[in-house]
């Protein structure tokens, strides 16, 4: 059976209360929708996949994702994609990233959170005032965004061959595209 982004959608909204996870999942919705265009894959599948990510955190937060990986096969989506999910906690499920889509999700999840909180701190509160030169700057204080672990972007570029300030260009590249969605369009 075939997901649309209208599934993902209803799947994230009736799981998910917190407007910032929401944002949070939107966010890596456009870092994948971004990278599926720029590595010439399946714009709405990796899309999807991002959307849907921590749809099940809020209401599991002590079996995220293995709970919502049940979910996800109970309503018939594809493994790949529920495969995607499980890896980007690899080490809390023991599933390994493997695909170039898992290993994408990995690298654009922690870095959303960051760039959210550079945006956050701008007097305009609008993402689309930050600078790639923004973000290096409150990267270097490691008490900034603390739980956004400055490790695993690394890595995660790493993982997809793009280097790291490049990685965070795409990204909030695309989370500028969507900021009024994000809520930080300063308004």
């Amino acid at each position: 059976m075939e997901y649309t982004r209208e599934d993902a959608w209803n799947l994230v909204t009736e799981y998910t209360q917190s407007q910032s996870l929401i944002h949070h999942m939107l966010a890596v919705e456009a870092g994948m929708r971004a990278y599926a265009r720029r590595f010439d894959e399946d714009e709405e599948k990796w899309g999807i996949v991002g959307l849907i990510h921590d749809f099940d955190y809020e209401r599991f937060p002590e079996n995220h994702p293995l709970t919502g990986a049940g979910i996800l096969r109970e309503q018939g989506w594809p493994e790949d994609v529920v495969r995607a999910v499980l890896s980007h906690a690899s080490k809390d499920t023991g599933v390994p990233r493997e695909t170039l889509m898992d290993k994408t999700l990995y690298a654009v999840d922690d870095l959303t959170g960051l760039i959210s909180a550079v945006a956050m701190v701008r007097p305009s509160k609008d993402v689309r005032d930050v600078t790639v030169k923004s973000v290096k700057n409150k990267w270097k204080d490691r008490r900034f965004a603390a739980g956004a672990h400055r490790e695993i972007m690394e890595e995660g570029a790493g993982l997809i061959g793009v280097e790291l300030w490049e990685h965070v260009s795409v990204v909030l590249e695309a989370m500028k595209d969507i900021a009024a969605e994000l809520g930080l369009d300063g308004q």
